[in-house]
């Protein structure tokens, strides 16, 4: 009996590691498993973004004031130092900027408060610039604004949720994908939710990543502070109940088997 023993337990272990893998592996369709399905040799037209950013409180402006006279400048381009816990100091390529207070206002260097909360940045661009002029400050400015906070969110069945800072402001929904590691082979990709702030609302999107109709949406384009949501497929959530029904089963019948090899010895 002693002898036999060992081949028991070793035979015991194989069953127990070839228990939890057939409990974990899919047996999902591979056609859902990929993105666009049936996506041959097509020409799409090119899609601009559906509107600008609209300037909302606590936002960090960027504003860049450039003319003739370089003294000048450098006043406008001195930013007011206002940080914001955990927004400005978390990402290196976010510096001073212009925040967007609770009114809606920004201060400007010579001139004050400028609402510009409900604007695009082509408009605060043009307020700046009109009102440098009407208070003969400058003559003929240049105006640049950024958005410094433009980020979205992926959160679910990626193998890396995270927060997305976009320096460039543009940026699609593959993309953010691509920045959190891609989706699981449990993911549902045919049913993506996409949250997104319009205004003083919030709409939800569901988004199908297996059909080529996507490529032409108007949610391919991401906007800022949009949320990413990819679901579990049913395959994860029949293996992972399955898993949890039956590893307390599995691993009281090792504790006994334990016990009575224990008992040989």
């Amino acid at each position: 009996m002693k002898l036999r023993m060992p081949y028991t337990v070793f035979g015991v272990r194989n069953l127990f590691v070839l228990s939890l893998v057939v409990l974990t592996v899919s047996c999902a369709s591979p056609e859902k498993a990929r993105y666009f399905n049936k996506l041959g040799d097509e020409t799409f037209p090119r899609q601009e973004l559906v509107s600008a950013h609209v300037i909302r409180k606590a936002d960090i402006l960027s504003i860049n004031v450039s003319s003739i006279n370089i003294e000048e400048n450098q006043i406008f381009n001195a930013p007011n130092i206002a940080v914001v816990p955990g927004l400005v100091n978390e990402n290196p390529t976010h510096g001073a900027g212009y925040l967007v207070d609770n009114d809606g206002m920004i201060s400007f260097p010579m001139i004050g408060n400028v609402k510009v909360e409900g604007l695009n940045k082509k408009q605060v661009s043009e307020l700046i610039r009109d009102k440098l002029i009407s208070a003969k400050l400058m003559l003929d400015p240049i105006i640049t604004v950024r958005i410094l906070n433009f980020r979205v969110t992926v959160l679910g069945e990626v193998a890396s949720p995270k927060i997305i800072n976009v320096p460039n402001e543009k940026i699609t929904l593959m993309e953010a994908l691509g920045m959190a590691g891609d989706m699981t082979l449990y993911a549902k990709r045919d049913n993506v939710l996409l949250i997104r702030e319009e205004g003083d609302e919030k709409i939800t999107r569901r988004l199908n990543l297996n059909k080529k109709e996507l490529l032409e949406s108007p949610y391919y384009y991401l906007r800022a502070n949009d949320v990413i949501y990819v679901e579990s497929n049913s395959v994860k959530l029949q293996n992972t109940s399955r898993l949890n029904q039956l590893l307390p089963t599995v691993l009281s019948g090792l504790a006994f088997l334990a016990i009575i090899i224990d008992r040989y010895r």
